[in-house]
């Protein structure tokens, strides 16, 4: 059967000598006269495909969209008084819950090690499997994947869309046109809807967005998240990828030809050109030039033309290929998960390899192990208590008549548990004279306070020192500790003596 028009082999001399009249009559055109800044977007209409990379790309849909659409509903038992949410960002209380992991805004350095260990992991991946996080897991692509389907069970197939978009305006046109941007607004307000539950207590706010009772900022979170979902994942598709997201700029600097990625094996398939049922394969390629790789790929790009900014090794393209060389009874594989570097050898007569271990792979996988290590570390021996301690500057010092000199401290005490706790405060490492806790009064060695479950209590201490003192040591220490002296926070601070003589 004859699938397209033959077409010049791409390594012939005609082949060569008309690229270079095609190359001639760019440069011409790309005269300062001619030279356009601006390009109309061309409609992609990506063909449905069937096969294991198709499959796989439904089942991390249906993963990573249950997982950010019922995340907010999962419960977790923290005690009285504290939030049930499982994943809960808490901005009025500053805190982060995340199952048993409480996060408080002095920690941080917890979401700074999530970052790093999230970039590296990206690093890792990319040099690895290329872009295969962008094809699988990426938010704009899950969206878009979705926006497609949808498109598809409306409006049908590539052709039929196709059809449809050159059609005249009929009210069966207009019908399912706003049937499908009606679903696409459906599906982009219920992501802007569960992002907000992040933020709330889920059935709390659910209610209250029901009942018209929430804040105005949570009505306008879900229309901003639903507009720029709608644009992006709907009417933007690959454009995001292509010119608003830095990832495939940054990528090539995280890969190299030993990566693994969506390959056309040239080796295998080149010369190209049409087949007929019958005819030899003797002296041409497996490639038959269908284009089915170019229809079934959602960035629209030609897979045989190499590696690509915009190619998301999403697979689909190998699954098209693969049905057609079932057909015309060929080994699958001509455009696979490879290596460019595995193409090259087979050019050269050499058997392919995978090297998996590499410095780069080595270097990011190690960063990766160390960081979690420290997390882990610092996790594993995170206190339950804490101590800031904030000297008053304005003004630095207080002179009194006697000639003492006074300085204010603002003292944050934490107590990180479920449990109301009694902690004891004491400061040393000056001579003063006086150390008054404000709504306790002076106070002589340490002194107990009752900070509540998973709360900060704020002290004003004022620390007095007597002028025949004001010459020793400057350095102060404040030591919170609890009654059974398994756990203590020291804070070093300064004492501003003013000027001494």
């Amino acid at each position: 059967m004859d699938f397209l028009p033959p077409r010049n082999d791409a390594f012939s001399a005609p082949a060569m000598a008309a690229e270079g009249v095609a190359r001639s009559d760019a440069v011409a055109s790309n005269s300062a006269a001619n030279r356009k800044l601006f390009k109309s977007r061309v409609p992609i209409y990506p063909k449905e495909v069937d096969g294991l990379y198709r499959n796989l790309k439904w089942a991390m849909m249906a993963i990573t969209l249950s997982i950010y659409y019922l995340t907010p509903w999962l419960r977790w038992n923290r005690g009285p008084g504290a939030p049930g949410q499982a994943v809960l960002v808490d901005l009025a209380h500053e805190r982060l819950y995340f199952f048993f992991i409480e996060i408080w805004p002095q920690e941080v350095y917890y979401i700074t090690g999530l970052l790093i260990m999230a970039a590296v992991s990206l690093f890792l991946i990319n040099a690895l499997f290329g872009r295969l996080w962008c094809g699988y897991s990426c938010p704009q692509t899950v969206w878009t994947d979705l926006f497609i389907w949808v498109e598809t069970r409306i409006e049908g197939d590539r052709a039929a869309r196709i059809r449809l978009a050159a059609a005249p305006w009929t009210a069966g046109k207009v019908a399912k046109r706003v049937s499908k941007h009606a679903i696409w607004l459906l599906f982009a307000v219920g992501t802007g809807g569960a992002w907000v539950f992040y933020f709330n207590d889920a059935p709390t706010l659910f209610h209250q967005l029901v009942t018209g009772a929430a804040s105005l900022g949570n009505y306008a979170a879900i229309a901003g998240l639903a507009f720029t979902t709608y644009s992006l994942g709907g009417l933007m598709r690959e454009q995001v990828c292509t010119y608003m997201c830095p990832w495939p700029r940054i990528q090539a600097a995280m890969t190299d030809t030993e990566a693994l990625g969506v390959t056309y094996r040239r080796d295998r398939g080149e010369p190209r050109g049409p087949h007929k049922k019958g005819q030899p394969w003797e002296g041409r390629g497996s490639c038959i030039d269908c284009n089915q790789c170019v229809a079934a790929c959602p960035m629209g790009i030609d897979i045989r033309d190499g590696a690509q900014l915009e190619c998301i090794n999403c697979g689909l393209c190998i699954d098209a290929c693969d049905d057609i060389m079932m057909r015309i009874e060929l080994p699958k594989g001509l455009i696979a998960f490879d290596t460019e570097a595995n193409v090259e050898r087979r050019l050269a007569g050499k058997p392919a390899r995978f090297r998996f271990l590499r410095p780069r792979t080595a270097l990011y996988g190690g960063i990766l192990v160390l960081v979690a290590a420290i997390m882990l570390l610092t996790l594993s021996f995170r206190h339950t208590l804490d101590l800031d301690v904030m000297r008053d500057r304005n003004p630095n010092f207080v002179t009194l008549a006697d000639g003492a000199i006074r300085n204010a401290y603002t003292l944050k005490l934490m107590n990180r548990t479920g449990q109301a706790r009694t902690l004891t405060l004491s400061v040393n490492g000056i001579t003063a004279r006086s150390v008054n806790v404000i709504g306790v009064g002076d106070v002589k060695g340490a002194v107990p306070l009752v900070v509540d479950a998973d709360k900060v209590r704020t002290l004003r201490v004022l620390v007095t020192v007597a002028k025949p003192d004001l010459a020793a040591s400057h350095a102060l220490n404040f030591t919170l500790g609890d009654t059974n002296g398994k756990e203590s926070r020291n804070v070093a601070a300064i004492f501003v003596p003013g000027d001494v003589k």
